[in-house]
């Protein structure tokens, strides 16, 4: 099947993403290795990259699949014009806000934009509205879930580095690396399905991605992971710095607490389809482990919880209007 217009605006949108993705996505495996000294700035980031670029090479479809399923509307009747309006929603909402220093998520933003780009279509039955509200559910529960559970690891690690002392040093940092190789990894598999479910439909016209639908393949696969990893190096260092050092005075075992955390839950989400903001989980988990030695700057988190609660009815706006502009262009 061709590739009509809307196809390759979406493409083009797609890719988009995955770049803006990558951006947001620096600090995400960076971050704790900055707050720990473990090296240098150009190492970390080499080791975030390839880590982020296998995770999108291995994963599989069924977060694509989650993130196509939301819209309802026929390929006949727009499908690939909502997905469009979806991404380039999600990325323009985002790049103004963060632009303006608003810390907004461009997977928060996915979502509103399909929502709002599918009502505009198909009104209200055009979305499914019960997936929607279990993806934001899951995209709220998750970062609970990842400070939670870092307040409670952080606390065991720190009992037993103080049990060791000194020669707990070496071992921290060296988990640290490790637990940025897999946040790194978890990360690219679940934020790198988004672009590629899109581009996927796009290109081929299908109106499903993953096992039911024409599938990913590889040169899509390719094309996102590569941009996705290539752009996390890309992002403001100053960014890296406030996610490393601004939510709070961490140490070694905050650090480590916060990247098993937010691993095991990016990862357990991936496994059951389900589109998280990864980078929410990282500062959520970030915030709960220097919660739990009462090292928490809560005006940096109140400040980063009010740019979500504005992403989703932000971007759902954005996505409607740039859907309205498309029947007046068509």
């Amino acid at each position: 099947m061709p590739v009509t217009g809307a196809g390759l605006v979406a493409a083009g949108g797609a890719l988009a993403l995955a770049a803006l993705l990558g951006v947001s996505d620096a600090p995400n495996a960076v971050a704790a290795l900055v707050s720990s000294r473990a090296g240098s700035y150009r190492p970390i980031a080499a080791w975030s990259v390839g880590w982020h670029l296998a995770g999108g090479l291995l994963a599989g479809s069924t977060v694509a699949a989650t993130v196509v399923g939301m819209v309802r509307v026929p390929v006949a009747a727009g499908l690939t014009a909502v997905l469009a309006a979806g991404c380039w929603s999600a990325v323009l909402f985002t790049w103004v806000t963060t632009r303006r220093g608003l810390p907004t998520s461009a997977s928060v933003g996915l979502v509103g934009g399909l929502a709002g780009a599918g009502a505009a279509t198909g009104g209200w039955h055009a979305v499914s509205w019960s997936l929607v509200g279990g993806v934001l559910a899951g995209i709220l529960l998750a970062p609970a879930a990842g400070g939670l559970a870092a307040a409670v690891l952080e606390s065991l690690v720190r009992r037993a580095a103080r049990r060791l002392r000194r020669r707990a040093a070496g071992p921290l940092r060296a988990g640290i690396w490790a637990a940025c190789a897999a946040v790194a990894l978890a990360d690219g598999s679940n934020d790198g399905q988004k672009p590629m479910g899109i581009l996927a439909v796009a290109l081929s016209g299908a109106g499903t991605a993953g096992g039911a639908g024409p599938g990913i393949s590889w040169p899509d696969r390719i094309a996102c992971s590569a941009l996705l990893a290539a752009f996390t190096v890309v992002a403001d260092r100053a960014v890296v710095t406030t996610v490393a050092r601004g939510l709070s005075r961490s140490g070694a075992a905050d650090d480590l607490a916060a990247q098993v955390s937010s691993a095991a839950v990016i990862l357990l989400a991936g496994a059951s389809g389900l589109p998280l903001s990864t980078s929410t989980v990282v500062t959520s988990a970030k915030a709960g482990a220097g919660m739990a030695r009462r090292r928490l700057r809560a005006g940096q988190v109140l400040r980063i919880a009010t740019a979500w609660a504005v992403t989703v009815p932000g971007c759902a706006a954005c996505g409607a209007a740039l859907m309205g502009l498309w029947r007046l262009a068509g």
